[in-house]
Formats: C-alpha cells, sequence, structure tokens
C-alpha cells in the first residue's frame, strides 16, 4: 500500500487514496493529528504523539518537538543514553504513523509520498527521503506542501482552471507558491517561504511579552517551568483566535502569576513576524509575474493560519476573502493521500498531472574583474534560476583564469546571495585541461540537470578534447551516507516503542502529571485518580480499564 503522509514540525498524519477518494487514519486515540513528538521512558521505551506531548512538561529532557526544523543538519538530541539525528527522531513518528494506517486497513505499508514545505532545501529533502528508508519504507515521491494542498480542495477539478495562491503557516514552516490550473494540469509557477516562520515563532512572542510584562527572567525558569509556561501560552494563542481577551494564570517557582493579554496587543507584538508574511508572498507574486486580480481564489492551509491576523494580512493584500472550507490541519495530509493515489497509478486520477518547480536557484563560482582589472574570487554565477519548472536542464560556458591552467574547479552551490559563501555549497567536480593552451582556448561547458526528485547532475565538457565528465550530486555535507543509513536502521529497529493499544492508558496518565505539576491547589485529587487508575491498569481486565480511562479523561476535561 502507498500511502500519503503529512510530516509537520507540530502535528502528523498519514491518509491514502481509496475508493471514497483521500481518507486519513486516525490514531491509537482516535485522533487524525498526532503530535511531532518523541519522549523516552525510564526503561528506555520511546513515546510517540499525544502522550510525548503531555511528557514535554513534565519530563522535558526526556522529550523532544518541533525536530523537523533542524531536518538537513547532523545536529543530535540526547534522550535517556540514545543520541538521536532530525531523521531518526522523524523515522520513529513515521513507523508510529505506518503502524495507525494499517491497523486502519489490514494491510502492509511500503511506500509513501511525503509532504515537504515548498522551500525546503536539497540537504531538507535528501533527509526527510531518508527518514523514510529509516523507517523501513521506500520514499521515491516527495511533494512540496502547498501543491498537496491544492490537491486537497480539489482545485484540478475546476473545469474553468485558473491561477490560485496558496499560503501555508504550519507550526514550523511557512511556504507560499503560486499554482495555475487546466485540463487536468497542476502547474506551480513560483515558491517562497521561510523555513524558519510558524506558529512556533508567535508562541513565542506571548513568551517573551509574559516575561517581560511580569519580570519573569526567562533563561532562571527550569525546562520544567519553561515548558509549563509555553504548553499555557500555547492554548491562550488559540483562545486569543475565539476572544478579544483573556487571562492567564500559572504557578512559576513556587509563586502564582496572573497575565492578561488582548487579541489587539497580540497583533502589535506579533506585527515584526506578519511583515515577515509579506516578503515570501510579494516575492512569489513578482517571480509568477502576476499582479493580485489575476489570482482567481487564495487557499489558506496549516494550523497558525487559523489566527485571524493572518486572514486580515491576506485580505488587506490581495483584497478577497481567502478559501477556508478544507479543515487547514487536514489539507495537506489529504492532498498527499491524493498524491499517493497518483503514483499508484489510480484510474480516477489518471487525467491529472503534476508539475513542480526547483525552489532555490543553482549555480557556480566565478571570478570577476574590478575596475582595475584584478580578479576577484568568490562571486555566485547562476545555472538554473529557483521556480524553473522540473526536470530542468541549463548550460553555461567557463574558463581559467590562469594561463596555463591544467584543471578547472566547477564548485556547485545553492542559494540566492551574490556572493557563495552565503550560499551552500552541495559539492564540486574537478576537470582536467589539456596542457599548452591559452585559457581562452580552454573552454568548458558545464550542464545542470535538476530532476524531479531532487537529484542535480553536473555534466562538463571540455571543448578543445571533447572529454566529458560529470557528478550527480546526490548527498550533501552533514546528510547519512548509505552505509551510514544501513547501521542506523539497523539500530532503530532494536528500540522498543510502546504497544499501540497501549498509547491511550499511557496519553491519559500522562496528561494526569502534566495537570499535576501545573494546578497546586487539585494535586491531592490529582494524585489519587491517578493511584487509582494504575491499581486498574494492574487487573489487565481491558472493559474495566477502558471504562476508567474514559471516566478519567472526563474529570480531567471538567478540570482543565
Amino acid at each position: 500500500m502507498i500511502v500519503g503522509i503529512d510530516l509537520g514540525t507540530t502535528h502528523s498524519l498519514i491518509g491514502a487514496f481509496g475508493d471514497e477518494g483521500a481518507r486519513l487514519f486516525p490514531n491509537a486515540l482516535g485522533d487524525f493529528l498526532t503530535p511531532s513528538v518523541v519522549s523516552i521512558d525510564d526503561r528506555g521505551e520511546i513515546i510517540i504523539g499525544q502522550a510525548a506531548r503531555e511528557r514535554l512538561v513534565t519530563h522535558p529532557q526526556a522529550s523532544v518537538a518541533a525536530f523537523k526544523r533542524w531536518m538537513g543538519t547532523a545536529r543530535e538530541t540526547t534522550l535517556g543514553n540514545r543520541h538521536f539525528r532530525p531523521e531518526e527522531l522523524s523515522a520513529l513518528l513515521l513507523r508510529t504513523l505506518i503502524a495507525d494506517a494499517e491497523a486502519a486497513t489490514g494491510e502492509k505499508v511500503t511506500e509513501a509520498v511525503i509532504s515537504v514545505p515548498a522551500y525546503f532545501s536539497d540537504a531538507q529533502r535528501k533527509a526527510t527521503r531518508a527518514a523514510g528508508e529509516l523507517a523501513g519504507i521506500r520514499v521515491d515521491r516527495l511533494i512540496n506542501e502547498p501543491t498537496a494542498a491544492a490537491l486537497a480542495y480539489g482545485l484540478q477539478e475546476r473545469a474553468e482552471g485558473g491561477r490560485f495562491l496558496v499560503f501555508d503557516l504550519g507550526g514550523g514552516t511557512f511556504d507560499v507558491s503560486i499554482l495555475e490550473l487546466f485540463d487536468g494540469v497542476v502547474e506551480v509557477h513560483a515558491s517562497a517561504g521561510d523555513n524558519f516562520l510558524g506558529g512556533e515563532d508567535f508562541l513565542q512572542v506571548l513568551v517573551q511579552a509574559f516575561c517581560a510584562d511580569l519580570d519573569i527572567d526567562p533563561a532562571a525558569l527550569s525546562p520544567r517551568e519553561s515548558g509549563q509556561l509555553r504548553h499555557r501560552l500555547e492554548r491562550a494563542k488559540r483562545e486569543l483566535s475565539q476572544q478579544a481577551s483573556l487571562r492567564v494564570e500559572i504557578a512559576l517557582g513556587g509563586k502564582e502569576h496572573s497575565w492578561e493579554i488582548t487579541e489587539e496587543r497580540f497583533v502589535r507584538l506579533a506585527d515584526p513576524l506578519v511583515q515577515r508574511l509579506r516578503a515570501p508572498l510579494e516575492r512569489a507574486m513578482r517571480d509568477a509575474r502576476l499582479q493580485p486580480q489575476d489570482l482567481q481564489e487564495i487557499v489558506l492551509v496549516g494550523g497558525a493560519s487559523r489566527m485571524p491576523l493572518v486572514a486580515r494580512l491576506v485580505s488587506r493584500m490581495f483584497g478577497r476573502l481567502p478559501l477556508r472550507h478544507v479543515n487547514p490541519d487536514q489539507a495537506i495530509a489529504l492532498g498527499a493521500a491524493v498524491a499517493a493515489g497518483l503514483k499508484a497509478r489510480d484510474h480516477r486520477l489518471e487525467e491529472i498531472i503534476l508539475t513542480d518547480v526547483c525552489p532555490y536557484t543553482l549555480g557556480t563560482q566565478v571570478s570577476r574583474r574590478d575596475h582595475t582589472g584584478a580578479h576577484q574570487a568568490g562571486f555566485f554565477h547562476p545555472i538554473i534560476h529557483r521556480n524553473s519548472t522540473v526536470p530542468v536542464s541549463r548550460e553555461d560556458t567557463f574558463w581559467p583564469v590562469s594561463e596555463n591552467a591544467t584543471r578547472l574547479v566547477i564548485d556547485v552551490f545553492q542559494g540566492e546571495n551574490p556572493m557563495v559563501d552565503n550560499n551552500i555549497k552541495l559539492g564540486e567536480l574537478e576537470i582536467p585541461l589539456p596542457p599548452n593552451k591559452r585559457n581562452d582556448e580552454n573552454a568548458v561547458v558545464v550542464r545542470f540537470t535538476y530532476d524531479i526528485n531532487g537529484a542535480l547532475q553536473v555534466e562538463a565538457k571540455v571543448r578543445a578534447t571533447g572529454q566529458m565528465h560529470e557528478v550527480v550530486l546526490e548527498q550533501n555535507p552533514g546528510l547519512l551516507t548509505p552505509a551510514e543509513i544501513r547501521a542506523r536502521f539497523a539500530a532503530l529497529s532494536e528500540i522498543k516503542i510502546h504497544p499501540r493499544g497501549k498509547q491511550e492508558n499511557i496519553a491519559v496518565l500522562a496528561r494526569a502529571e502534566r495537570m499535576y505539576e501545573e494546578r497546586l491547589d487539585e494535586r491531592e485529587r490529582l494524585q489519587e485518580w491517578m493511584v487509582r487508575f494504575r491499581a486498574i491498569l494492574e487487573t489487565q481486565d481491558e472493559k474495566l480499564i477502558r471504562q476508567h480511562r474514559e471516566e478519567l479523561g472526563k474529570a480531567l476535561d471538567y478540570l482543565e
């Protein structure tokens, strides 16, 4: 079975395309959204999802979230006595999602289409594929999140076609894509974004304001207190989408704190972030050479797009209200499920064709003459410009700077800065040159070819001899090699993840523990409930356990 997965910063979802179209699969708690959080217990067993999210407050040093932001780097997180790379944390999350899909369908999952931010770099995309391999599935295809959202909205079925802008503000990333639809084709014209702008950053604005108003040093808070504060203010951020003001009460350092925040003040505090949202919108419109009146619809997706300030920004910039009739949390996953159906060649989707673009400019390093005639090195020379439709192939001609050069090095970079030091080096190709030639005779024709799977092929032809050289840049510095992936896959396979059937019990206990941390006035009652429920668990009577779990859940709902 081929599934579609939205591997998100805050939440992740899994689905597939079947007889009734795109369908999402619930997790063990009956929810479609699985928090993208990993925790480890005292026995070294891994906890994923809602229970792990609760443990961010009670066991912050044994839990981790937002690791999607580290994809494509070699950063490691220590949980217990183990060290995990971002790919491995993502793989553990993927294994849980896959177990949910297999439990719902009774079929074996062998392959997945995973959505990624449109502005994900080459390294981040390859790290996402590696996470799939570490989870034991094949990931041949990635789909950009805004493109997936367009599929979820059924925009490809609109007979009249047109141009659409998809605004995707998730927990950790922001993307905007402009698509054109015609004759069953979904063609992306431009993508832009910010990989470090999302709901987490709007939450941080509230954390900073809370600490400043109450004269609290954030650095002085323990990890546990910091987790409690972020959890409470995350709830406040969501409530401000529904009401004009609210009061936050929380105990920190043995002292009760009370803080009032209005939606109006939140908007003022968040204005620098809102201005950061404008820049990718304007860039995408410029790259697509469009005016606001050229767009048929604007689609909002991503949980953070629920904030009223987002809809107001879009309405002001484009002069219309955006589409919101599909759940913004589920849109990308539903679109990924449609893409999985396309990959499986489902007969109901055979008329749909997807095209995409290269999100970054690809080029090489060159020297340029200054006003004195001297050569200055380190300049970036684009070969494939950003937002070129893929697959794409472009070539240019280069010459050595010095006379009688015996080799020419083609450094391959990705980025938008005029200086290579500010871009990302992907690799290099060294080309031997024929001896005893003047530099103007040693021309080298360089061709870059970028395919739909994100692999870049660099070919170089020495014009004087006709000799060809090439390299396929599938590996970036800091990423796992195929051998390392095999070794880490074997190590991950030995790690135990809490059984799916016990996740409901773990989650309700983790929630009770988190509330015990937060509610000083209710600790005795909460502890009494936890003692009772743990005793019920010892009976192993599934009917009795289910009954008491539901009762405990309702009691916690009432308290919270």
